[in-house]
């Protein structure tokens, strides 16, 4: 299955381990280890993971208050966004609007 990231996913993604790696050196990659664990849990079983929208799914990242929102389409997951569980419920919403 091809993963694809929005580009705001990315951006989010990146101000995370950006973010951890300020913290403590050694977390932001502590982190990014465990989205891209997240994506592989993800890529296996696309169904798994509990259904957020008509269209989206929620995959929690372990260790971290982040999921990752996605949508799967024919072999392609699409991460929608790389999302903090305590703010701005729903933001991402407005970038399912756009074809996938």
């Amino acid at each position: 299955m091809k993963v694809v990231f929005h580009p705001d996913a990315v951006a989010e993604f990146d101000s995370a381990v950006d973010y951890y790696e300020q913290c403590e050196p050694g977390l932001g990659l502590e982190f990014a280890e465990e989205v891209y664990a997240a994506v592989a849990r993800v890529t296996e079983y696309p169904n798994a993971c509990s259904a957020n929208t008509k269209r989206t799914r929620r995959c929690l990242v372990n260790r971290f208050p982040f999921g990752l929102i996605y949508a799967v389409s024919e072999d392609v997951l699409y991460i929608i966004a790389v999302a903090h569980l305590q703010r701005r419920p729903n933001y991402w919403k407005i970038r399912t609007k756009r074809k996938m």
